[in-house]
């Protein structure tokens, strides 16, 4: 492994920030100063000391916990009556969520301390495949559908194109992937629907499945595998 890059996946920082950390001369790998980023080594072996203070590589902890609506994505809002750290025991509550669901939107959302996930998960460059259930105040029309699916223009830009699958017309199963703010609601707005309830139930290679509200568990080493995590 790249020295920066077990820098940033030990959770001493970025990998723009290791890279500085690095050629600043900080480092030393066996009693080594290394100022080389790209300096391979065996994070099982080779000893890693950052100003003579030597770097235990974080475990990385990933959950999944189905959001109940009223609860706000985020980890800290003083104005906020509820948020998603609230409902992690104490030792979790230093995970970061990925992305974030508005306060009204129940599902999926995942916490990590997995920055270079968290990058690949909501970086837009990614185009990361989410599934909705839209509840809708009245029915949609095929119309409707097929201008929604082209995309909307929101801010001056037109959405990406998705796709929606009918379940009675008024409660459908929509496919993005993008993630701008509040984006499903304006975009049925935009056409004069009101979404009366939204959840996601999907991510990825990720599944909300049965899991109840305001409940959390640890992802799978199948789901680990899915998302292609790197395990130090």
């Amino acid at each position: 492994m790249r020295l920066q890059v077990f820098l940033s996946k030990a959770g001493v920082s970025s990998r723009r920030a290791a890279r500085d950390t690095i050629t600043s001369g900080k480092i030393r790998v066996n009693g080594r100063k290394v100022i080389e980023p790209s300096f391979k080594i065996d994070p099982e072996k080779d000893s890693v000391l950052l100003n003579n203070k030597k770097i235990i590589p974080r475990k990385k902890i990933y959950i999944l916990l189905h959001k109940p609506k009223g609860v706000t994505t985020t980890k800290k809002d003083l104005h906020a009556s509820k948020i998603v750290m609230d409902l992690l025991p104490c030792e979790h509550r230093h995970l970061n969520p990925v992305g974030r669901l508005d306060k009204d939107t129940t599902g999926l959302i995942l916490l990590t301390n997995d920055g270079d996930l968290i990058n690949r998960l909501t970086h837009p460059k990614f185009e990361i495949e989410k599934v909705y259930i839209v509840r809708l105040d009245r029915g949609l029309n095929q119309q409707d559908v097929s201008r929604l699916e082209k995309g909307v223009m929101l801010d001056g830009k037109y959405t990406l194109p998705c796709r929606i699958k009918s379940r009675d017309r008024i409660s459908i199963e929509m496919i993005l992937r993008e993630g701008r703010k509040r984006q499903i609601r304006r975009m049925f707005l935009k056409l004069g629907y009101k979404v009366i309830a939204l959840k996601r139930i999907k991510e990825g290679g990720l599944y909300l499945g049965p899991l109840p509200e305001g409940k959390w568990r640890f992802l799978t080493s199948q789901e680990v595998e899915i998302l292609g995590i790197e395990n130090m």
